[in-house]
């Protein structure tokens, strides 16, 4: 799933290649896509990319024209991505099992493309006038790069949950764009065991993950700035320390990465730097073996 590094440096690479630019066609291909139809997606259709950003792991491709201001937003979800094309291929894409979600085209002729694998469409894009009209925009917490995201605000809202640490990082409404793998790669580098209650965290330990953190996402986006579209997939996953590498040394004290799966995806740990050298037994409910 691209998570807040990978979206950023999408954003980057959109900045420079689409703002300024006219939007000739906007062509949803799988029918789940389109999540609003007021205003309609021929409202951004002869009309320049004015600014991108990033919500989270939203993507805000803001556009100007009669209509006035209008924000394209994408969420790629787990199995999404984004393919830049220069030039797109000729004629309009036909409907289809493939990969192709929806084709933005320009008119210069290159443009871009939604693609994402796999049965279950979770892939959405939304035009709206103001982006706090998608429910998932509204309920973000605070990004976690912003200069005002300091040790204080982190702190202040791991106080109030009940929940285990682990769960609170990839709470979108607690704190916007870590996902599964980045919270995995925070806690390793933090010493930090994934179950352990955030309300439980020490000053001390609640301090240590802060740094973990800010310095975790902000090494991944350096990592990703200016490579191109296609390359940032390859980039974020040689860039893991801990995440997908079950079975593989730790880098830090070459013990043995483990897995805990669950019924939708999986977590990945090093015992001895983040258990207390215990393992983390491998089921749904999971606990510390005895």
């Amino acid at each position: 799933m691209p998570e807040l590094p990978e979206v950023e440096a999408l954003r980057v690479f959109l900045d420079a290649h689409l703002v300024g630019k006219e939007i000739a066609r906007v062509l949803p291909v799988a029918i789940s896509v389109l999540k609003t139809y007021d205003p309609p997606l021929g409202a951004v259709e002869g009309v320049e990319v004015t600014a991108v950003g990033r919500h989270g792991k939203f993507l805000d491709l803001t556009t100007g024209g009669p209509a006035g201001e209008l924000h394209l937003l994408v969420h790629l979800a787990r199995a999404g991505w984004l393919r830049w094309q220069d030039p797109l291929p000729p004629g309009p894409p036909g409907p289809g099992k493939g990969p192709l979600a929806l084709r933005t085209a320009l008119t210069g002729g290159d443009g871009f493309d939604l693609t994402e694998a796999g049965t279950t469409k979770r892939l959405a894009v939304h035009l709206v006038r103001d982006p706090q009209e998608v429910p998932g925009v509204a309920r973000l917490g605070p990004d976690p790069l912003a200069e005002d995201f300091g040790p204080e605000r982190f702190a202040a809202l791991l106080a109030g949950e009940r929940g285990r640490i682990k769960g609170a990082l990839r709470d979108q409404s607690l704190i916007a764009g870590i996902g599964n793998a980045y919270s995995d790669e925070i806690l390793h580098a933090a010493g930090t065991s994934p179950f352990k209650p955030a309300r439980n965290l020490t000053p001390e330990e609640t301090a240590t993950l802060y740094t973990a953190l800010r310095t975790t996402l902000r090494e991944a986006v350096e990592r990703s700035h200016g490579l191109a579209a296609g390359r940032l997939k390859a980039e974020k996953k040689s860039g893991l320390r801990v995440h997908g590498r079950t079975g593989e040394p730790c880098p830090v004290c070459g013990d043995t990465i483990r897995e805990v799966s669950f019924s939708d995806s999986s977590l990945h740990y090093c015992p001895t730097c983040q258990t207390g050298g215990k393992v983390l037994a491998d089921r749904r409910m999971s606990r510390l073996l005895k």
